[in-house]
């Protein structure tokens, strides 16, 4: 993989992170309020699939170790 990918996939998890954690603090405040569970619920399914895609692109950055 070269430099330039990896500076890409870098970016992508960044911006995923903090995603995640925008995700994560809409959910809590949503839930302060007494938002509707099933707007919470399909919120916690968006905050999934990222924190899936997150570990994918760390996946792909860190190598795997053979023991």
């Amino acid at each position: 993989m070269s430099e330039q990918e990896q500076a890409g996939i870098r970016l992508e998890f960044a911006r995923l992170k903090q995603e995640h954690a925008d995700f994560d603090a809409a959910i809590n405040a949503m839930i302060a309020m007494g938002c509707d569970a099933l707007q919470i619920q399909r919120m916690k399914k968006k905050k999934l699939a990222i924190k899936d895609r997150l570990k994918d692109l760390e996946d792909k950055v860190i190598p795997d170790i053979i023991a």
